[in-house]
């Protein structure tokens, strides 16, 4: 194990492709509940179906693996109604996001904050979390949230009256 102050050359410098990136350690969740209240009319919806969802997490750079979250969840029906409907998912990560909300944050902070440009934000995300987000996903997040003002149009420039 190296010492404090040695230098480690990080062992994935060079890599340029996503799939030679090494691979993740999985942590297994559960959301499969037998039955839930219907969100449209507060009956029972019986789980009729199972499905996993995965999810990218900050990973461990000790390790140098990104971590991944492997959710089991389950679907329901609602019989009276016929909604169909999937176990809440909101907590860890945004409908359709294949990354968690904690992953979102930490990127969209290096770019409002420390004024990083979203590939050098990309990049830190994966020297020192371990997981791969896209500089353009980035940008969706920061843009999305509304944080980061462009300051090249001519509107955002101060006034000079002639006066």
């Amino acid at each position: 194990m190296p010492g404090p102050g040695e230098y480690v050359p990080d062992v994935t410098a060079g890599v340029t492709r996503p799939e030679d990136l090494p691979a993740a350690r999985v942590e297994h969740r559960s959301r499969n509940y037998a039955a839930r209240c219907c969100p449209r009319c507060g009956r029972r919806a019986g789980r009729y179906a199972r499905d996993t969802r995965l999810l990218h997490d900050l990973g461990d750079p000790r390790s140098g693996r990104p971590s991944d979250l492997l959710v089991t969840c389950s679907r329901h029906r609602c019989r009276p109604c016929g909604r169909c409907c999937a176990a809440d998912l909101s907590d860890l990560a945004a409908p359709k996001s294949p990354d968690t909300h904690r992953v979102q944050r930490l990127a969209i902070r290096l770019v409002v904050e420390d004024s990083l440009p979203y590939r050098a934000a990309s990049w830190h995300r994966w020297r020192d979390q371990r997981v791969f987000v896209p500089y353009a996903t980035i940008q969706n997040w920061v843009e999305d949230a509304g944080e980061k003002k462009s300051s090249h149009h001519g509107h955002h420039l101060p006034r000079h009256d002639a006066g």
